[in-house]
C-alpha cells in the first residue's frame, strides 16, 4: 500500500515566517510604520510583493504580527518591575529607568515600537499599537490602584506621558544619560506625590 503525500500548490515559501516577522520588526522599529513600504519589507525578506501579500495579507497584518512578537520578546517586562513586595514609587521609578534604558539600547531602532506605532497614519496599524499601549497602561493602573487607588488615574497618566516623552526623545537622538536623568526626575516626582 502506498500513501500519496499531497504537496501544497504553488512554489514553496522561500522564507521562514517567524524570521520574516523579526526582520520586519527591525524595519518598523528603525524607521516607523509609515516610512516602511511593502516594497521595503519584500526586499528585506527577499520575496516579491505578491508573496508578501500571500503570507501576511497586508502591511497592517504584518505589523500586527510584529507587535505580537515585540510584546512577547522585546517589550519592557512590566510584571517583573511592578512587584507587590516593593513600594509603588520605587516600582514606578524602576519602570521609568528601564524604559530609558530600553529606548536607548539600539540607536538604530530607538524608542518604543508600540508608542511610536500609536502615531501611525494607517488607522489599522494605529489601532493595533494603541491596543498594546492601553493594555500596558491597564497593567500599570491596576498595580497602582491595588495600593493607592486615589492616585491610580493621575499616576498612570503621568507615567504614560513620561514614557511617551522618553520614546520621542530617544528617537530624537537623546542618549542614555539624558533619558535616565529625565526618568529619575520623574521618579522623584512620583515619590513626592505619594509622600504628600
Amino acid at each position: 500500500m502506498t500513501t500519496k503525500i499531497s504537496r501544497p500548490r504553488g512554489r514553496p515559501r522561500r522564507f521562514d515566517a517567524d524570521q520574516a516577522v523579526a526582520t520586519a520588526q527591525k524595519l518598523f522599529h528603525a524607521r516607523g510604520y509609515d516610512a516602511v513600504g511593502v516594497a521595503d519589507v519584500a526586499e528585506a525578506l527577499g520575496i516579491n510583493p505578491p508573496s508578501f501579500y500571500a503570507a501576511f495579507g497586508n502591511k497592517a497584518g504584518l505589523y500586527t504580527r510584529v507587535l505580537e512578537r515585540y510584546a512577547a520578546t522585546g517589550a519592557i517586562p512590566l510584571q517583573d518591575l511592578l512587584r507587590p513586595d516593593r513600594p509603588v514609587a520605587e516600582c514606578l521609578a524602576a519602570l521609568l529607568e528601564q524604559a530609558a534604558r530600553h529606548y536607548a539600547a539600539d540607536p538604530g531602532a530607538a524608542g518604543c515600537l508600540v508608542i511610536e506605532g500609536s502615531r501611525a497614519n494607517d488607522p489599522d496599524a494605529r489601532q493595533a499599537a494603541c491596543a498594546y499601549r492601553v493594555a500596558a497602561e491597564t497593567v500599570i493602573r491596576d498595580f497602582i490602584a491595588a495600593r493607592v487607588p486615589e492616585e491610580a488615574e493621575r499616576l498612570t497618566d503621568f507615567v504614560g506621558t513620561v514614557m511617551a516623552g522618553l520614546s520621542a526623545q530617544a528617537r530624537n537622538g537623546h542618549g542614555l544619560e539624558r533619558l535616565l536623568a529625565t526618568a529619575r526626575l520623574a521618579g522623584q516626582a512620583v515619590a513626592q506625590t505619594l509622600v504628600g
